[in-house]
Order: structure tokens, then C-alpha cells, then sequence
């Protein structure tokens, strides 16, 4: 009886890995786009099926309800100027959205009301991406070196005011060394880990366990040496197990070491599909419940899925769309010029 038991246990064992590892096998997708006229959106938030909320690059800040239609307010700064949104957050009840270029500007926004919390002037000044830790009282933006360390700012009360981290207790960037503004997925939070990839000169992983306060950087073999060459997206499934990808945006269709994984939580990364599509992308993200095997890469080449943790990909599509945000495991929301999109996986 006793070994019929183990027989048995094992079996269940064997399944039960068995079972945790298969991935879905997706024959088709369907995408609906919807016009937003004028505005480039390479920032989102997905409420769920029907709701998602944008951020454009011409002071617009949108939702989107498939039964209501587009509502959207347009902001400016001092009456003229209308801010260039790539970065759009949210700390569980209010909406943070920050511009790129000089000066930098980042507002609370409450419905149709919005205020400014924080803006920087530097000839440099340029933001790229910005995220809530779990608690939604801590925050991250990230941008592009003023000095010679990577723009970061911090909040501690849920947006009300943010703080510039000083370089000496930051990590140092190489002259031409930063960070892309394409999707607003250069980071990754998990827990009180914050994840940053940069791209240019370097292509490394910043990484802080401490929300911040302390830091670390890795090495990467993604291609890198120029200003569009580098990492322009990170995602993790968990603390181990994590993607980045990216490319050379002024080469397209080279995908010459432009995806990797992790297994060790970032600080080594293997090439994954070398020379081998999907080629230049623009974000990448694990599908949830999708035991870190199942994967979308979006960008202006199209719509890659992958069901090995990104050791092979099939080509799904020949939309071209900026960023990628799932809401379940069969429905996401897409950014794009002049558009939005809903994702369903058939």
C-alpha cells in the first residue's frame, strides 16, 4: 500500500508540473481601433473591459467607454502651451500624468479638475516613465540625466509632492547613456522592487529592493552603443523571472539581440530569438495566468505572442501600436497614433 501511495503521490506530482506549464495555444486575436484625432498615446491605464484611460501628446488626458464613447480633458500650461503626456499613473483613486521635454510637468488629476505637483526646467529636462508602488502612496519617475545620473523622482504621500533623488545616491550613466519614452514600461514594480531598463550608449537594468533608496545596475546583451539602440521595455512575471526587449528604433526590422530573459530577478540576462523575429518592438508583457510562458510584444513592426517564455514567437498581427495593458487573460487595451485598441485573444 505504502509504495502504491508513492506510485501515486508522483503521478499527481508529475501532472501537476505538467499542467503549470502549458501555455495556451492562441490561433487568433481580434482588435478593434478606435480613432482619437490628434494626439499620439504611448501611455495607459486598463480599468477593465469596457474603460481605459490615456494620456496623449497634446495635453490630453482621456477615458474610453465602449458603451459612452471618448471623454477627455485637455490641459494646459500657462493657457498655451499643451504638454507632450508619455507617462500616465495612477495611485489606486487619483491619476498622475507627466510630460516629456522642458519644462517638465506633472499633474494630479481628479476627474475634470487637475493641478500641478511638480515641474523641473533644465535644457535636458526629459521624463520617460512613471509608476505607483503596490501601497499607492510611494511613486517613481524616471527621465533622462540632467547631470551625470538618471532623472528620478519620488513621492511618499500618493503624489501630493515629489522630490528630485540628488546623484550622489544614485547610480552613475555614461555620456549618452538614458532612457525611452515609447511605451511607459522602462519600469516594472513588484512588491518594494523597482526594475529600470535604459537604452543608448548602455543598455543595463537599475534595480532597488528598498523602493529607491538604495540601488544596483546590471549589464545587458541587448544591442546597444547608439542613441535609438537599447532596451525600450522591462516586465517581470515574479522576482526571478523577467523580459526586456527593444532594438534599434532607426532599424526596424533588425532583430539582432534585441529581446532577453532573466531567471535570477536581473542580474544576468540571456539572449532569447537572436536574429529571429519579432524584430524592433516597443513594450512587451506577460499575460496573467499565463505561468510566465505567455507573452505580447507590441510595436510599429506589429503584434508578437510567445507561449515559451519567449524562446519562440509567432507574428499574430500587422497593427502597429505603441503599448499593451492587459485587463485579464484575454483582454488588453492598446495605445497608437491617433488611436486606442481592445485586444481579445481568441
Amino acid at each position: 500500500m505504502k509504495g502504491k501511495l508513492i506510485i501515486i503521490l508522483l503521478s499527481l506530482t508529475f501532472l501537476s508540473c505538467t499542467e503549470k506549464n502549458t501555455a495556451r495555444i492562441i490561433q487568433n486575436i481580434e482588435v478593434q481601433e478606435f480613432i482619437i484625432d490628434s494626439t499620439s498615446i504611448r501611455s495607459l491605464i486598463a480599468i477593465d473591459e469596457n474603460n481605459v484611460v490615456f494620456a496623449g501628446s497634446d495635453g490630453t488626458v482621456g477615458n474610453f467607454n465602449l458603451e459612452k464613447g471618448l471623454t477627455k480633458l485637455t490641459i494646459k500650461y500657462q493657457d498655451s502651451i499643451l504638454p507632450h503626456f508619455r507617462s500616465l499613473a495612477s495611485n489606486g483613486s487619483t491619476h498622475f500624468a507627466l510630460s516629456i521635454s522642458n519644462p517638465a510637468l506633472l499633474y494630479k488629476i481628479n476627474g475634470k479638475n487637475y493641478n500641478m505637483v511638480y515641474q523641473e526646467h533644465h535644457e535636458k529636462v526629459f521624463y520617460d516613465s512613471m509608476h505607483f508602488f503596490e501601497n499607492g502612496k510611494d511613486g517613481i519617475a524616471v527621465g533622462d540625466p540632467t547631470d551625470n545620473c538618471p532623472s528620478i523622482i519620488m513621492t511618499n504621500d500618493g503624489g501630493n509632492s515629489w522630490n528630485k533623488i540628488p546623484c550622489s545616491q544614485l547610480p552613475k550613466f555614461e555620456e549618452g547613456e538614458a532612457f525611452f519614452a515609447a511605451s511607459n514600461t522602462n519600469i516594472k514594480i513588484i512588491g518594494d522592487t523597482v526594475w529600470i531598463a535604459s537604452g543608448g550608449k548602455k543598455a543595463r537594468i537599475l534595480k532597488s529592493t528598498d523602493k529607491g533608496k538604495t540601488w544596483e545596475v546590471y549589464n545587458t546583451p541587448i544591442v546597444q552603443g547608439n542613441g535609438p539602440q537599447g532596451i525600450y521595455s522591462i516586465d517581470f512575471y515574479d522576482k526571478n523571472n523577467g523580459i526586456i526587449i527593444g532594438g534599434d528604433y532607426s532599424k526596424p526590422n533588425d532583430n539582432c539581440k534585441n529581446k532577453a530573459i532573466t531567471k535570477d530577478g536581473g542580474k544576468t540576462w540571456t539572449i532569447i530569438a537572436d536574429n529571429i523575429n519579432p524584430n524592433y518592438k516597443s513594450c512587451v508583457q506577460y499575460i496573467p495566468k499565463g505561468n510566465g510562458k505567455e507573452i505580447i510584444a507590441v510595436g510599429k513592426t506589429g503584434i508578437s505572442y510567445a507561449t515559451d517564455a519567449g524562446l519562440t514567437w509567432k507574428h499574430l498581427a500587422n497593427k502597429d501600436f505603441y503599448a499593451i495593458q492587459f485587463v485579464n487573460s484575454t483582454t488588453a487595451w492598446l495605445t497608437g497614433n491617433n488611436k486606442i485598441g481592445l485586444l481579445k485573444i481568441k
